[in-house]
């Protein structure tokens, strides 16, 4: 009967994650083939999870369905209001007034993870933060993410803003079907921002063979998450792994779970839209006291990956330099020449999201330099890395 059991369970496709070395197999994870939606891995999917700069991926899709229904275009102008200008780093840095185009602001977004630019681009597109995330929960119901719950457009830290692992699948599949055409933003191996270059925070672009995007985010309760996708042979495969306790422990497990699903030429049966939900769906994580609050220092709570390797522990691929020169991509103000986003001129001029600069939340500790800051400020976030190429 025991046997019967497992092969029903196995039929059915709920294969879970084979036993992996290392503290990853707390967390939860997800592969997944894009083609056809098909699981090859996954634990914990329905775990609820803080997205961190993961939502920058439904500020990016909510931004596409607005462009396809001419609300906005790629050379509409996103002014910097001071609401957005005083969100904390990783952001640009640009200060209140400042204008660039909708394209390039959806690439520092996307390759920065820029939070300022997040805020931004969902106060232009919708009109107010507020505005936005219901657009961003909206879009969340119409896919089916009923794990998700978002209320700002950049990820930082929010009770009441929560993923998980399957839904992030989920709207990952939306976005590389639905538009292909913006695909190559996701896989930029840095921004051009006059002479400075911004380094993409996903290590294995450029690192990984066939590496081809998503996204990465870490605020201290989530722990450090990542979506990377990488296609060999016309096969992309796509990895979710969220609370990985460093960027550079995230780039191997993503990796490793890649590596594992090259080498699997079948899945099971159940597929993103079909895995029914299991185990704890509502108590959510808190990474907060494991992440953070140990003796660490910036670097090692940051994006970058460290530059030295602890003692005695060979350095990891993905701390390694580029092996080539890398592509960057010139982004920056002005250009935009397109018309203002329609959101705004509902405003009738007013500029409803130019606001006072809130405080941070009072149960929990101001990151360093969580106010208004220049490019290349540190705090919490997706942190800025140092330019290693």
């Amino acid at each position: 009967m025991r046997h019967r059991h497992f092969l029903k369970l196995f039929s059915a496709g709920a294969i879970m994650l084979s036993v992996l070395a290392g503290p990853a197999l707390a967390n939860p994870v997800v592969v997944f083939d894009l083609k056809n939606g098909q699981i090859l891995q996954h634990q914990d999917a329905f775990k609820r999870w803080y997205p961190a700069s993961l939502s920058k991926l439904m500020t990016a899709y909510v931004t596409f369905r607005a462009i396809a229904a001419g609300e906005v275009q790629l050379d509409s102008p996103i002014k910097v209001t001071k609401h957005s200008a005083g969100e904390p780093p990783s952001k640009m840095g640009f200060k209140p007034g400042s204008v660039m185009r909708l394209d390039n602001a959806l690439k520092m977004m996307l390759v920065k993870s820029a939070n300022d630019i997040a805020m931004a681009v969902g106060e232009n597109v919708g009109g107010s933060q507020a505005a936005f995330a219901e657009r961003m929960n909206a879009e969340a119901a119409r896919l089916g993410m009923n794990g998700t719950h978002f209320v700002n457009p950049n990820g930082l830290y929010s009770p009441d803003q929560y993923t998980t692992a399957r839904d992030l699948s989920v709207l990952v599949m939306a976005i590389r079907r639905e538009f292909p055409q913006y695909a190559p933003w996701f896989s930029i191996e840095g921004l051009a921002v006059g002479k400075k270059a911004i380094p993409n925070y996903n290590l294995l672009i450029g690192r990984y063979p066939g590496a081809d995007g998503m996204k990465t985010g870490f605020v201290c309760p989530s722990g450090f998450n990542m979506i990377g996708s990488a296609t060999r042979n016309g096969r992309t495969l796509v990895a979710v792994v969220l609370g990985e306790k460093s960027a550079v422990s995230r780039a191997e497990t993503a990796a490793k779970l890649l590596d594992q699903g090259f080498d699997t030429p079948t899945a099971g049966s159940a597929t993103v839209a079909t895995l029914a939900p299991y185990g704890d769906t509502v108590s959510p994580n808190d990474m907060q006291d494991e992440v953070c609050k140990k003796k660490k220092t910036s670097e090692e709570q940051s994006e970058a990956p460290p530059a030295v390797a602890a003692k005695d522990a060979p350095k990891s691929p993905y701390q390694e330099k580029l092996d080539h020169v890398p592509t960057l991509v010139a982004v920056g103000l002005g250009g935009a020449t397109g018309p203002a986003p329609k959101a705004m001129l509902d405003q009738g001029g007013q500029e409803y999201a130019d606001v006072p600069i809130p405080s941070w939340r009072p149960d929990r500790p101001v990151p360093t330099g969580g106010g208004p800051a220049v490019a290349g400020s540190a705090a919490q976030g997706d942190q800025p890395v140092k330019v290693a190429n």
